[in-house]
């Protein structure tokens, strides 16, 4: 008499199909098994619906409960410095989210409340995208970046403006209701200004044009699986009325247009002088307004949808030291951490920082280019002492920084 076959109670295939057939522990013989597919998949359902769960329990912090002074006091234990933009930040941020708890009221009033989307422009590294993040972590709001640089009018190659909310439903846990009320960063915005010349500008002001719709307020559909140009199997739609917009860039040389604006008698430049200090140009980034951006080469439309400008400073050498150290997460903890999981102390003294902080200002690249230095001061240190027997200790000062001598070690000292 031929045995009998084993199968997946669920999925029907043969012990010889899968890798693992788990049985019934009380009643191996009667075929109720699961393999390991299917063993996988349930694990994967359990997880996205507990996911989804704890999504639906986060409730955004509510405005009522909000204030900008709080906003401002737990930007200041991530953010250095920028006091200007951090108060400008915070109270943009409490309106827009008072305006999404007050909406419904709109309907029964002749005060109508619009969106108050926030254009943040300053140097490099001077903490634009960290300020948007820190914000959308406070009110636990589905928050995501997008290149502005990578993206052109729908038909052409490059990435579509609608990927852009598409990827914020993603980091909402596919929640079409969280999605709608999130917080979406768009980088680099200058870099689609319009170039002026002849010809279809599909990555400048046609990227513009297509934004207009989905930053005012509007509604975006999306396909969640299905590339561009196949048929669609479903379509996502999210109402973008709440969901707010933070463009930042650059914006270089722009200093220039607010002087040729306001005249430059009104800030004691002498017109024979072409070259600005560095504090004159702060003062004049800090007067610009809308006519300049839009002189800069974002078209007229495209602004008005952004009523509010933050201007940020390019970062000091004592901010960029605070910065290298202070914070809970600084590069400099991290790195002192993980020496410390190898069992060695690491000290980077008051000369090395400084060192370090000088050369970031020389590449003019800001906090962000922090990191790339240490890293390469450290590289060979890594990679060295790891190996070498009883070294409890490394000193880091200025001469190694400048790759004038060896880090100093410290040994264990044996009992004898």
């Amino acid at each position: 008499m031929a045995s009998k076959k084993v199968r997946c109670s669920f999925c029907g295939k043969e012990e010889k199909d899968v890798r693992k057939l788990v049985f019934r522990k009380d009643s191996p013989n009667e075929g109720v098994c699961i393999c390991d597919e299917c063993t996988m998949k349930c694990m994967g359902m359990l997880m996205q619906e507990e996911s989804k769960a704890a999504a639906e329990k986060n409730v955004t912090v509510s405005a009522s409960e909000m204030r900008p002074s709080r906003i401002k006091a737990f930007l200041d234990e991530r953010i250095i410095g920028q006091d200007r933009a951090k108060v400008a930040m915070s109270v943009a941020i409490y309106n827009h989210y008072k305006r999404i708890e007050n909406i419904h009221l709109d309907s029964e009033d002749d005060v109508q409340l619009t969106k108050g989307n926030i254009l943040m422009m300053g140097p490099t590294g001077c903490g634009k995208t960290l300020i948007a993040q820190s914000i959308a972590k406070l009110l636990n709001v589905p928050f995501t970046v997008a290149d502005a640089t990578t993206l052109t009018e729908a038909g052409y190659v490059g990435e579509d403006v609608e990927n852009i909310i598409k990827n914020l439903w993603i980091a909402s846990g596919k929640s079409v209701e969280r999605t709608s009320k999130g917080i979406v960063c768009i980088d680099e915005i200058d870099k689609i200004a319009t170039r002026g010349d002849k010809g279809r500008d599909v990555g400048g002001e046609g990227v513009q044009q297509a934004l207009l719709k989905m930053i005012e307020s509007g509604s975006v559909t999306f396909t969640p699986d299905s590339a561009r140009n196949q048929p669609p199997s479903n379509v996502i739609e999210v109402d973008t009325t709440n969901i707010l917009f933070i463009l930042s860039g650059a914006f270089n040389n722009i200093g220039s247009i607010v002087q040729n604006r306001i005249g430059v008698s009104s800030l004691g430049f002498h017109s024979d002088v072409v070259s600005k200090t560095e504090e004159d140009d702060k003062i004049l980034r800090r007067q610009v307004e809308t006519v300049d951006v839009i002189k800069y080469g974002l078209i007229p439309e495209f602004m008005g949808r952004i009523p509010v400008i933050v201007t940020l400073d390019e970062l000091d050498e004592e901010a960029l030291l605070e910065i290298l150290w202070k914070p809970k997460n600084s590069i400099l903890r991290q790195y002192e951490r993980l020496f410390e999981l190898s069992g060695i102390q690491l000290t980077v003294t008051e000369s090395a920082r400084r060192e370090i902080v000088r050369e970031a200002i020389r590449r003019k690249s800001g906090a962000r280019g922090l990191r790339s230095i240490i890293e390469e001061v450290m590289l060979d240190i890594m990679y060295e002492v790891p190996s070498m027997e009883g070294v409890t200790g490394v000193i880091v000062d200025e001469g190694v920084v400048l790759k004038q001598h060896e880090p100093e070690l410290t040994y264990y000292q044996s009992a004898s």
